[in-house]
């Protein structure tokens, strides 16, 4: 009776549910890279945007230092272009209490943001998205356009002579 009863192998291949549960896991990891690309994306342009804030920020300090009047304690908004894009910034100068010294707080932010304050109240809530404090001294002269000799022709010599090693004017010279 054992020779009737034939010996039958189970077909090869995956059941529908094995295949369903392949594409589930599958489609979980590509749901999850997708999401990975976009913030990665996303954390870029914040970035870039950040970046382009400070350096408005950086620019608008270098502006008043090498203004030619000296600037008044208080707060001024204003917008500049750059990259493409209107940006605008608010600069606060005030006297942190040492003599000769006023500290400039400037943030920008673009012209788009949300939570605009109106351009009356300097006590508004500006959306900062870059910042950056600068220091303005009365002791500093401005620029007179001189350009120094830095050549080795120029620089003075030592104090004591040429203090050639072992001559007069090195120390140790004379005492053995």
């Amino acid at each position: 009776m054992n020779s009737t009863r034939r010996n039958r192998r189970s077909p090869g291949g995956f059941t529908l549910i094995e295949v369903m549960i392949a594409l589930f896991v599958i489609a979980l990891g590509v749901g999850a890279l997708l999401a990975t690309l976009a913030s990665s994306a996303d954390s870029a342009a914040y970035l870039r945007e950040k970046s382009l804030a400070e350096w408005i920020a950086l620019n608008r300090i270098s502006e008043v230092r090498l203004g030619n009047a000296r600037p008044s304690a208080g707060t001024t908004r204003g917008t500049v272009e750059y990259a493409g894009r209107t940006w605008r910034w608010q600069q606060t100068l005030n006297d942190p209490g040492i003599a000769g010294i006023l500290r400039l707080d400037v943030m920008v932010a673009p012209q788009d943001a949300d939570a605009r304050p109106a351009a009356d109240d300097a006590n508004a809530e500006f959306p900062a998205l870059g910042r950056a404090i600068g220091f303005i001294g009365t002791s500093v002269a401005p620029a007179l356009g001189n350009i120094p000799d830095w050549s080795p022709a120029a620089a003075p010599s030592p104090p004591g002579g040429a203090g050639t090693p072992g001559g007069a004017g090195t120390p140790g010279a004379g005492t053995r």
